[in-house]
């Protein structure tokens, strides 16, 4: 059996009253007696009438609904942002609708596509890994539909941009492993091709600079689709983990790289911290669960999503075009636990990978 939904005319026909009239009173018309309107609504309270927000949209010229593309929304990072995504749409009457990329560009472009066609007024991006070409964003934003990116944020396009401090944050971290004496410090990075992995890189060598340790290039690994594939950082420890001198620890970069790792260790049989310390980028609420407990760069990922969802409803309700924009940095924390701290107590082994 095909649902359909309650309509204005099976109150109208249920009551014995004209389509008109009833529309009228729903929308509270002075021209409808306050007894006839209390009827209508009663009626359409009790049979669970909602109004079209298809015929709503074409009379309006507007669908009160925002598109969001992300890479993973079981990525703890970004499941936080939609929680402040929606947080913020739904207190002004928006809807949501959430896509996917699964780090994959013929996808984000398919979301867009789809998004569009459903004629949201405006849309929140954080591109996937493999985005280099940002065409199909920038021809739709051109023909005014507006965008809010947030985190891996596009420079190709001037809109409103919310990130957490990229660079600090992994200046932060890496200087924290070298205060711990840590000195051969390997970093696994997410695509080159992000605007995250850009700020993250710059902020990694300028703290191994300004301690006075030569970066080393071999000890610079990316996982090209972010940690989602476990192969990829599996070849990347490997790989590290083959090298004459081999690092003491590891700044992991972004979110699922992070527990990647960590799987490798475990799997491999590498204790942390003793044989390679780790401080990682992560949400997680359970990494001082963890044993060890995980160090960590947590960023503000829900305020980021309230943020963005400001700025976007913002340009959506603005009678004017919108020329004059900026970019959000929030600041991200470091949470320094066991995974970061050498015990002297425990004696290192010497590790053996697999070929």
């Amino acid at each position: 059996m095909k649902f359909e939904a309650v309509t204005i005319k099976d109150i109208a026909k249920a009551l014995g009253l004209s389509t008109s009239t009833v529309s009228r009173a729903l929308r509270d018309s002075y021209e409808i007696s306050e007894e006839t309107k209390q009827l209508v609504l009663n009626y359409a309270k009790e049979i669970h009438y909602h109004p079209n927000p298809i015929a709503l949209s074409l009379k309006e010229k507007r669908s009160r609904s925002i598109g969001v593309i992300v890479s993973e929304i079981a990525n703890s990072f970004f499941s936080q942002a939609i929680n402040g995504i929606e947080s913020i749409a739904n207190s002004k009457g928006y809807n949501v609708i959430i896509t996917q990329s699964l780090e994959n560009y013929e996808r984000e472009v398919n979301n867009l596509q789809f998004l569009s066609s459903r004629s949201i007024d405006g849309c929140l991006i954080s591109v996937s890994t493999e985005t280099k070409d940002f065409s199909h964003i920038t021809d739709l934003y051109n023909k005014g539909l507006p965008f809010v990116c947030f985190d891996r944020i596009v420079d190709a396009i001037n809109t409103y941009k919310v990130i957490s401090d990229n660079f600090k944050g992994a200046y932060d971290a890496t200087t924290h492993l070298i205060k711990n004496g840590f000195k051969r410090i390997a970093i696994l990075s997410n695509s080159e091709y992000l605007s995250i992995t850009k700020e993250r890189l710059a902020g990694y060598k300028k703290a191994l600079e300004d301690n006075k340790i030569k970066v080393g290039e071999n000890l610079i690994q990316q996982c090209y689709h972010g940690g989602m594939i476990y192969e990829e950082v599996e070849d990347a420890m490997n790989k590290l983990m083959k090298l004459k001198n081999k690092p003491d620890a590891v700044f992991a970069s972004a979110d699922k790289i992070t527990t990647k790792f960590m799987r490798y260790c475990k799997t491999k049989k590498i204790n942390i911290p003793n044989d390679i310390a780790v401080i990682g980028f992560s949400n997680l609420d359970l990494t001082e669960l963890l044993s060890p407990s995980l160090s960590v760069v947590r960023q503000p990922a829900f305020e980021m999503g309230q943020v963005a969802a400001n700025l976007l409803i913002k340009m959506i309700e603005s009678k004017r075009p919108i020329t004059d924009f900026e970019t959000i940095v929030l600041p991200a924390e470091i949470f320094d636990r066991e995974s970061s701290i050498l015990n002297k107590h425990i004696k290192t082994k010497k590790i053996k990978v697999a070929k």
